[in-house]
């Protein structure tokens, strides 16, 4: 099976790079790989054009559903994958992907997270793997997609796009999982499908983080699903854990590699984080 990675793309130019050089090492090699650039100021197409593997695409209308879009589009691949610029693939991702397919009732497969730059990054990993399993027994056929790490068969995107809801203040990638689901096609979350993500989604304000959580409860809200009250479990261990989370994120020294207090306590700016579900025209 011949796979396609996209990977959707504004203003990334300090994540793209060594995003890019984890999948020029794959054990398997995709049969393509296609960044999509959103409108981006800061260079990171012409990063994407540094590597000779790589198709850069332009789309115009700025969000990510619509960078989305034009990627599965274009892609030729049987199997689609989807990553974001910050993911870091480990060397056997598109082969883990190939195997995770060989299930030929499988529509849609999403994985794991091994999170990077924050210190106590086991823990951080172990509570994200707990929740993600049990929100996949809690939701059953209602299971979601996660952008990040996840692939898709190219018919079944084929099939599912007249049906997507193309607007903000929801999460796109939610939403391809529930109207699969709802035409009857299976999606599937399968932890032994891992990528490494940063865990700098943590580094903003409290107000803009919990907005960005909420949004995952509220995608179901409004496509009606009840399977969304699991997920205020989610919502809550996010409230809690912010500070200790943004902490550890921030005095997370990489060349030691361990958190360092002299760190956290320096003054930081936060680097400015586009909410993907806020940013559609």
């Amino acid at each position: 099976m011949n796979v396609s990675i996209v990977i959707p793309v504004y203003n990334e130019a300090d994540q793209l790079e060594a995003c890019l050089r984890a999948i020029a090492v794959q054990t398997v090699t995709p049969s393509e790989v296609i960044v999509v650039d959103n409108n981006s100021s800061d260079g990171s197409a012409n990063i994407a054009r540094g590597f000779d593997f790589v198709t850069v695409l332009s789309e115009p209308r700025q969000g990510v559903l619509h960078a989305r879009t034009l990627g599965f589009d274009a892609a030729r691949g049987e199997i689609i994958a989807r990553i974001d610029a910050d993911s870091l693939l480990p060397a056997d991702w598109v082969a883990s992907v190939q195997a995770v397919f060989n299930d030929r009732s499988l529509d849609a497969v999403s994985g794991s997270a091994q999170y990077y730059n924050v210190a106590a990054a086991g823990l951080f990993n172990a509570i994200d793997l707990f929740f993600r399993r049990r929100l996949e027994r809690q939701l059953k056929g209602r299971v979601y997609l996660w952008g990040a790490n996840m692939a898709l068969r190219r018919s079944s995107w084929q099939k599912v796009k007249p049906l997507l809801c193309n607007r903000g203040n929801m999460h796109e990638d939610y939403d391809i999982a529930i109207h699969l689901q709802e035409m009857g096609g299976k999606v599937a979350f399968d932890d032994c499908l891992q990528a490494q993500v940063s865990s700098r989604r943590i580094d903003v304000g409290y107000r803009e983080f919990m907005r960005y959580v909420l949004v995952s409860p509220d995608t179901y809200a409004q496509h009606d699903i009840r399977g969304r009250w699991h997920m205020y479990e989610v919502v809550a261990v996010c409230a809690v854990g912010y500070l200790p989370a943004r902490l550890l994120h921030r005095g997370y020294d990489p060349v030691a590699e361990r958190f360092s207090w002299s760190r956290a306590s320096m003054p930081q700016a936060a680097v400015p984080r586009v909410d993907p579900t806020s940013n559609v025209a």
